[in-house]
């Protein structure tokens, strides 16, 4: 058949899928089938996340690796944990060393950002205290994946053609493995073709038989920090072995009855938090309207000003998040929203690339889980014979000495991947999230507007137009915003750009539980989401 998989010329709808007894909500449907496969073999909604974060590493690699970072917010027994498992900068990296270097700013790609990788750490904390299953079953399905082979899916290949470019584009025999991992001859695979990769799948045999053990310590750690150093980077064996997930106690603010939760800094779900404390002091009853966007745009811009200055590793910020958190600081920040656009700039509080999934079972157990390599495939870097390709996290580490997240050895830098979820009463409504670099706090702020504001199932919740502030006054519409709030926006000082595509406007999953336990779940329509349900 002669088809364009990407050609879409007429509207489509997809309705919120319905199940009891399990759910799994991802950017892939193989992803999503792999977790609800150990769904139905005993397996709890903890397993299903990890299952379905490892197999999106070897089916969406655009997007996410085992050489990236991993969060996640998991109920379960009727209480919301969290776990941080981002990774540092290395030890022995330091601003001076890279001035020595003649850097003025971190680079985007290379050895030099390439920080400790956190989500093979995550996958064995959460399998260790919370998993039903041995890892060596729940990694099952991505080995067979990697094995085995999968075809390419629409949006995969699409982003897979353009990193190809990126990296062709760059200098230096460190990026040659990129090319010998993910091309053949040089050709990435295309759109609903099979594609199968030997080295990822010994990665993941290895981390599975040891619980993830093997990635930070031996033989794979001692590749890994070696290929690293040979070009010019800093991550040593010592930093790996050095590494553990931490539990952190999620943060929140309670919007409309509402409580919604992130995981604190270093992560920036703290900025969607503060926009939302600004949003609940304004009434919205319409959601296509002037002032809904103008106000939400004025709220993200404020909550970003605040959070790109103070936000950094936990235990280096100089502000407390109570404090951004605060009535009293959400009052006088709100009280700078007019019926005009503004320049964002940071205040004074008084002193005291991503993938996203979603899983439920029967059981009551919920996951919000994200794991990302930053931009892409991360750092263009892929360890050879491995399949690993590292991340370039340490990207949005500051070279400024005084800026609050200036690069320090050790340190965890500002984190855009941030897992949402939603209780009500002190019981769960559900996990949810939007992946996209800084687009994430604002797809959140969207996301919880859309349902508790105006009252949009699962779905439509994800469905509904999106906008993304850029930066100063420069707002990103989706051509499906209506031309009569563009153009009012505009007339109010805001300078207004319509997106040619959906790929910037992030990536979503939802699911809620209702009542008798039936679960509620909606997917993107930006991406090749799915909703794998039982």
């Amino acid at each position: 058949m002669n088809f364009n998989p990407l050609h879409h010329p007429y509207p489509s709808q997809r309705m919120t899928a319905y199940a009891k007894n399990g759910m799994v909500a991802t950017s892939q449907p193989l992803a999503a089938q792999a977790g609800l496969d150990l769904l139905k073999r005993g397996g709890n909604a903890i397993d299903a996340a990890i299952a379905t974060a490892a197999a999106l590493t070897v089916v969406e690699p655009t997007s996410n690796g085992i050489g990236g970072d991993a969060f996640a917010l998991v109920w379960t027994e009727g209480k919301l944990h969290g776990l941080n498992s981002s990774g540092p900068a290395p030890q022995s990296i330091s601003i001076e060393a890279l001035q020595k270097r003649g850097l003025t700013e971190m680079p985007k790609f290379g050895a030099i950002p390439v920080t400790v990788p956190g989500a093979p750490g995550a996958w064995a904390e959460l399998s260790a205290r919370f998993g039903r299953l041995p890892l060596t079953e729940v990694l099952r399905p991505a080995i067979e994946y990697a094995e085995q082979g999968y075809p390419v899916s629409p949006t995969l290949g699409y982003y897979w053609e353009r990193a190809s470019k990126t990296y062709a584009g760059l200098q230096g025999e460190e990026f040659h493995p990129w090319f010998n991992t993910f091309t053949t001859d040089g050709r990435v695979p295309r759109i609903g073709e099979m594609w199968r990769s030997e080295d990822p799948a010994r990665t993941l045999q290895l981390i599975a038989e040891t619980n993830g053990k093997a990635f930070y310590q031996g033989e794979l750690a001692e590749k890994i920090a070696a290929f690293v150093q040979a070009n010019g980077g800093y991550l040593s064996v010592e930093d790996l072995a050095a590494f553990r997930p931490e539990w952190v106690d999620p943060i929140s603010v309670n919007y409309r009855g509402y409580d919604v939760w992130e995981i604190p800094p270093n992560g920036q779900g703290l900025v969607a938090l503060i926009a939302l404390n600004l949003l609940k002091g304004f009434d919205f009853t319409e959601k296509d309207t002037f002032d809904t966007y103008h106000k939400s745009i004025e709220a993200i811009k404020l909550a970003f000003a605040d959070g790109q200055r103070f936000i950094t590793d936990a235990g280096q910020m100089k502000v407390a998040v109570r404090d951004l958190l605060s009535e009293a600081y959400a009052a006088e920040r709100r009280r700078l929203i007019g019926t005009e656009a503004l320049l964002p700039t940071p205040g004074e509080p008084p002193k005291g690339g991503t993938v996203y999934l979603a899983t439920a079972d029967g059981e009551g157990n919920m996951v919000s889980f994200i794991q990302s390599n930053y931009m892409g495939f991360g750092s263009g870097l892929v360890v050879p014979g491995t399949g690993i390709a590292l991340q370039n996290r340490g990207h949005n580490f500051s070279l400024d000495p005084t800026h609050d997240n200036a690069l320090a050895g050790g340190k965890k830098t500002y984190h855009t991947i941030i897992p949402g979820f939603l209780t009500r009463g002190g019981e769960a409504v559900g996990p949810f999230g939007v992946m996209g670099g800084f687009m994430q706090p604002q797809g959140h702020v969207q996301v919880v507007m859309n349902t508790v504001d105006f009252h949009l199932n699962p779905q439509a919740a994800l469905d509904a137009p999106r906008w993304q502030w850029l930066k100063g006054k420069t707002v990103e519409l989706e051509h499906t915003v209506p031309a009569l709030i563009a153009a009012t926006l505009a007339a109010r000082g805001h300078d207004i750009r319509w997106a040619l595509g959906s790929g910037s406007f992030g990536r979503g999953q939802i699911i809620w539980r209702g009542e008798q336990g039936v679960l509620a779940g909606g997917t993107e329509p930006r991406t090749d989401g799915s909703v794998a349900a039982w």
